[in-house]
This record gives structure tokens, sequence and C-alpha cells, in this order.
């Protein structure tokens, strides 16, 4: 086996001599960045945690650059989930909520899933390969209690190509603290052809061994990646491939949020400028707060 994957990256792997591929993500300094930049209750951390392993799992088979932007809304206490990856491995992801609505779910449930917290509603995946071309999006249903299960019904529908996906998140204290985690892992059934022949009952046993993988082994800071494919797939082998690193970066700046404040009419500005004359924008990704002047946008227009 090759050396150990450490956090905040994802690598693909293949079973040897099998028609499964997959890839592992796993996450540790870049989640706890994302997921402490905002006071979310534990159940909606826990959400955004699971989105953001997932876009990594996901957007990692890019062959292009470009983004994957993994996004589930609903009617329930979650209104809206996103996750942004792009394929220099930034990552960033926010939710927005009802913390009262969010309360109540959260009663009788150790931990409310996806379907709890979003209700009816549509879960998306968009490539974007950058100005010049079209956005792809795929949208199926919510549908199962996690996001896992939504994913997995994406790929059903959208691509025809039978999936299988395990994410999970969770705290450790790794000597210095209380710090997010997560995990992920998916593996995909290659189709039959002509050289191979059918390939069900390689795929019914590589997911009945994918089925003993447990949420505390994809967090748990020391396992190694390495140690953890091969305790799942150790009876056929697995090879892992060339790893992409993962880190928390989110694409605002004051550049940015000024060209967007002067969209507004001047009128609407007015309306926005603060007690100390400055208008003030927060990132709903990342919360870092832009102070800016409205005599700049006024010179700029």
């Amino acid at each position: 086996m090759p050396s150990s994957l450490p956090d905040d990256l994802v690598g693909a792997f293949q079973i040897e001599g099998e028609p499964v591929r997959g890839r592992l993500a796993r996450l540790g300094p870049a989640i706890d960045e994302i997921l402490t930049g905002h006071d979310y209750p534990e159940s909606v951390a826990n959400l955004l945690g699971e989105a953001c392993a997932l876009a990594a799992l996901v957007g990692s088979n890019l062959k292009f650059d470009g983004r994957l932007i993994l996004q589930a809304q609903g009617s329930g206490p979650v209104r809206f989930v996103v996750a942004d990856y792009d394929t220099s491995g930034g990552l960033r992801g926010y939710c927005r909520y009802d913390g009262a609505a969010v309360e109540q779910a959260a009663q009788g449930f150790q931990r409310p899933g996806a379907r709890s917290l979003l209700g009816e509603g549509v879960f998306a995946m968009t490539v974007d390969q950058g100005p010049d071309m079209d956005r792809y999006q795929g949208v199926t249903p919510i549908e199962g209690e996690t996001l896992a299960l939504c994913a997995e019904q994406y790929f059903a529908q959208s691509e025809q190509t039978p999936t299988r996906i395990r994410l999970a998140v969770g705290q450790a204290d790794e000597g210095e603290g209380v710090r997010w985690r997560a995990g992920g892992v998916l593996i995909q059934h290659i189709a039959a052809d002509d050289a191979r022949g059918s390939t069900q009952e390689a795929w019914i046993r590589t997911q009945a061994l994918f089925e003993t993988l447990g949420e505390d082994e994809l967090i748990d800071p020391r396992l190694a990646s390495d140690t953890l494919l091969w305790r799942l797939f150790h009876e056929d082998g697995v090879r892992v491939f060339g790893s992409k690193p993962l880190r928390a970066f989110c694409r605002c700046s004051q550049h940015r949020i000024e060209n967007v404040l002067k969209s507004f009419p001047p009128e609407d500005r007015v309306d926005m400028v603060e007690a100390d004359g400055k208008i003030r924008v927060t990132c709903e990704y990342c919360s870092r707060v832009y102070a800016v002047e409205p005599t700049s946008l006024d010179e700029a227009a």
C-alpha cells in the first residue's frame, strides 16, 4: 500500500481486479475553518460538513479547470445548503436556516438528517467550466434522510451509474481542543463490457464490504486513509492513486463586493450607509465583513 493520505486531501482508488473505482476524502483544518466561521447549530453544521465532503468527492473527478456547486433547498428548517469546490482544491459552503425551526426539528432526534432539515425540495449539482462555457446542472428531488442517499439517487437518475456514498461529520480532540472533522467515501460500479463480461457479482460483494464502514472510522484522526481502505478491501487489494489537496478558500474580495454594490441604484445604496458613514457587507460563506466608502462607488461608476 502507498503512504497514507493526511487530512485535507481527496484521493482516488481502484479495487484490484474488480470493476469498482472510488474516491476518499478526509477533512480536518479545512472543514473546521468552514464550520466555525458561523455559529451553526450542531445539526446544521453536520449538514454543511456532509455537503462539503460530498462536493470534494464528486468535484475531484472533474477533468478540467472549473467548479462543482452542490446545493439542496427545500421547505424545511434549513432553506438552503451549498458547497462550492474548485479544481484548485478550494472549498467553501454555507447554510441558510431558521434557528427556531431547526431547534424544533431536533427534538426527539439525536441528529436530524437532510430530509428532516430540508423537507420537500431539490438536490442539484452544477458544473461550471468557466465564463466561456455553458453550465451543466442535474437536479433530482430530495429523497432519503441523508445527503449521501440524495447523491446516490442523483447518480442513478442523471448518470445511470450505480454509486454508493458514505459521509461522516463530527468533532474530535486531537490535543489542541475540540475541532470539526469530516470524511467521505464514494464507490462506483464500472459497467460490464465484452472484455469483462458480467460484473454484477463483484459489485454486490464490494457493496457488502462497504456496508461495514463505520462513520467513526471516516473521522478518526488516528486512522490513516490507506489503513481504512485496507480494512475494507484487503481481500481483493486496493490501489490508491494521486491525491489532491483541499483547503478552505472563499472567492470574496473587496473588489467583488464593491462591484456588487455598484449594481444597486444610488438611492438604494444611501439606505445601506451606517452611522459611521460606511456600507458594511458580510460574506455569507466566510463571514468576513467588508467596509466600503460610498464615495468610492461613485468615483468608480
